[in-house]
């Protein structure tokens, strides 16, 4: 289904369509490609406009345990949209538009009264970024970091700014060194007292 919406230019006035192309969804299609390991989001409607796919996307679950006491609730509080970049499909941008319900807690004991509906395999509480395409950043930050990983980023369809990788990269954990099994040539040199000025 095509939608043609008339849009006026804020400079001179002047009026230009914009061609949105609407796709009828084929649910299980759409959730098979994008959501595969997820299980938890289905799909209400995909559209392409400007060179972007946009996936509207909702959760599955009718409620969820709540963090503080653990007790289960389907009482919906609010509903806010999350929008997440996701890796490029078919050299396309990715976007996961996504309705976040809010759930209430109705125990006075419990420390939260609301809650937002997880999706920790999808994307981090107040991410932008879908997990995914985290683990991307910080493979190519971890190979090539600045501006050589904005470049290889925008090549490949997604184009972060230069400090996303140094981020990423920085976010992570420093690897564990072991201690060594077998000393060097050095190490012995060292014990005795002895140097030969090299390296």
């Amino acid at each position: 289904m095509m939608i043609h919406q008339m849009s006026a230019c804020r400079c001179c006035g002047q009026l230009w369509t914009v061609m949105v192309l609407v796709m009828l969804t084929h649910a299980p299609f759409w959730g098979s490609l994008v959501f595969k390991r997820i299980g938890q989001v289905d799909v209400e409607a995909v559209m392409a406009a400007f060179g972007t796919v946009e996936v509207v996307a909702r959760g599955r679950a009718a409620g969820d345990a709540r963090p503080g006491c653990g007790r289960f609730s389907d009482r919906v509080h609010d509903r806010l949209q999350r929008r997440l970049k996701d890796l490029p499909l078919t050299e396309q941008g990715f976007v996961i538009r996504l309705t976040v319900r809010r759930f209430t807690c109705g125990a006075a004991d419990c420390p939260r009264r609301t809650f937002a509906e997880p999706f920790s395999r999808l994307a981090a509480p107040h991410a932008r970024f879908t997990t995914r395409l985290n683990h991307t950043l910080e493979r190519v930050g971890l190979a090539l970091a600045g501006w050589a990983g904005a470049r290889l980023a925008a090549q490949l369809g997604f184009s972060p700014g230069r400090m996303t990788f140094l981020r990423r990269v920085m976010e992570l954990p420093d690897p564990r060194f072991s201690t060594p099994r077998v000393p060097g040539v050095d190490d012995f040199a060292i014990r005795r007292g002895q140097t030969y000025s090299t390296v």
